[in-house]
């Protein structure tokens, strides 16, 4: 999402002290099924499965009073967490070699993605 970008380094660089902004970026060794060519939609897929969320922690809001975490992530559709996963080559591959564990281990990696985006709601309360 540009604008929660914009509004990550605009926070970063208001901020007197150390920032740090950490994105989801696809690299070669993530075998995109879809092609390198495609890593923006598959960032965008990234953030709407809930495989990553985007959020802000700014310290700035603390002193004023407010929550200085902000979840601007929208409700992920887990329908496409899955297949999100088997859209790279990292994951498919554990399928391919390792089935009955493959299975296991990518729900765990879904539900474990759940806990953290429920997280950070609550944090953002």
């Amino acid at each position: 999402c540009p604008v929660q970008y914009m509004n990550a380094i605009k926070e970063a660089e208001a901020y007197d002290g150390p920032s740090l902004i950490i994105a989801y970026a696809p690299c070669i060794n993530h075998g995109l099924k879809a092609g390198m060519g495609l890593s923006q939609k598959e960032e965008k897929l990234a953030v709407e499965c809930g495989y990553w969320h985007l959020y802000r922690y700014n310290p700035l809001l603390e002193e004023a009073g407010k929550n200085p975490f902000s979840l601007d992530s929208k409700e992920p559709d887990w329908t496409r967490f899955q297949d999100f996963l088997k859209g790279e080559v990292r994951f498919s591959s554990l399928a391919k070699l390792y089935p009955d564990t493959a299975g296991e281990l990518l729900a765990k990696t879904e539900e474990f993605a759940k806990i953290r985006y429920n997280t950070y709601k609550k944090l953002a309360e």
